[in-house]
């Protein structure tokens, strides 16, 4: 396989894990009730309800710095603290059947998105202060990984409300 085909690859593999991540946080979800979503299951941790908040408000920021280094030229990548996030709080007062909609529909949007892009697109970078290397395919690495560690905790979470749906 060519350089060229293996990136491509990698690309569509990428796109793929997000849209399919977003299959396995609905269905860790599912079936359960708004007081049960958000009960902390795990003393001090997120409920299930907060972790979807924090996804969707970490893919919107992340949305946002793929939208900025493909309309931009090397733009300035500013590090996301979700301890300071005022969004959250406010995405959070949603139900959670809303928060997982919303997810779900920008995720569905943000997928298309990464099918369309070309392999230049995914090389478009910026600065980032923590990475010397930033660029679309970094973030979306970056953004699969950290969703990933997120469903990780979700079926912890699950875990003691009963057996998680197939």
């Amino acid at each position: 396989m060519d350089n060229g085909a293996h990136k491509q690859d990698t690309h569509s593999r990428l796109a793929w894990r997000l849209r399919e991540q977003a299959h396995d946080i609905q269905r860790l979800v599912s079936g359960l009730d708004e007081e049960t979503l958000a009960e902390r299951t795990l003393p001090g941790k997120w409920s299930l309800k907060e972790i979807v908040c924090h996804l969707w408000r970490a893919q919107e920021v992340f949305e946002g710095r793929i939208e900025a280094l493909l309309t931009q030229t090397h733009p300035t990548v500013v590090p996301y603290f979700p301890e300071q996030d005022l969004e959250f709080e406010v995405k959070l007062r949603s139900t959670a059947g809303e928060l997982v909609v919303g997810f779900l529909g920008e995720r569905e949007q943000l997928v298309t998105l990464l099918a369309s892009l070309s392999a230049g697109d995914w090389r478009r970078s910026g600065d980032h202060p923590e990475y010397p290397h930033y660029d679309v395919q970094f973030q979306v690495e970056c953004m699969a990984y950290h969703e990933a560690h997120h469903i990780y905790q979700m079926i912890q979470r699950r875990a003691p409300l009963g057996k998680i749906p197939h």
